[in-house]
């Protein structure tokens, strides 16, 4: 009797599914201290190295539990796939809290969120002009664009978090 492969695709939903619970939770801790929608260079770069960390690890722990349940054996491919897989999940979760927040629970967030970068900004120097012109940018941003753009986003942080633990954890069966 021939044995079934089992589908990375179960193992990348549920990792993705557990860190976009873990991202909402971060996400509901910002919102309660009123620091959702304070966006700087020093925070942007913790949260994509939070980010990377965690896409690394829940990745890493469905990589192993699918070579666990597939006799011991993963190749790189498969481990791949998984890890994107997980950030694409945990991305459209992501995505999809993101949109509830700030057009349901807060729908003032972009507002706020152009305010405290117009005073980052003329505090950084910039003209009132310079400011008034990138905050018009902002305002008028496209929806499904910022959609497609965080999905895009999620793949390829996803693709670099997941090439180093697919090496790692693949194990190949002989074929001698």
């Amino acid at each position: 009797m021939e044995e079934i492969e089992p589908k990375t695709g179960k193992y990348a939903l549920k990792y993705g599914i557990i860190l976009g619970v873990i991202g909402i939770v971060l996400s509901l801790m910002l919102y309660s201290q009123d620091l959702h929608y304070q966006i700087d260079l020093k925070r942007l770069f913790i949260n994509l190295l939070l980010s990377l960390t965690f896409i690394v690890v829940g990745g890493s722990l469905a990589m192993i539990e699918f070579r666990k349940v597939n006799n011991d054996f993963i190749s790189f491919r498969q481990g791949l796939k998984i890890g994107v897989g997980v950030a694409l999940v945990s991305g459209i979760i992501g995505i999809l809290f993101n949109f509830i927040l700030t057009e349901i629970i807060d729908p003032e967030t972009t507002e706020k969120a152009i305010n405290y970068a117009s005073e980052m900004m003329l505090d950084a120097g910039m003209s009132k002009n310079d400011v008034d012109k990138a905050m018009e940018d902002q305002k008028n941003q496209n929806p499904f664009k910022q959609l497609g753009m965080g999905l895009i986003f999620s793949i390829i942080l996803g693709f670099i978090g997941s090439i180093i633990p697919a090496l790692i954890i693949k194990k190949q069966e002989n074929l001698n």
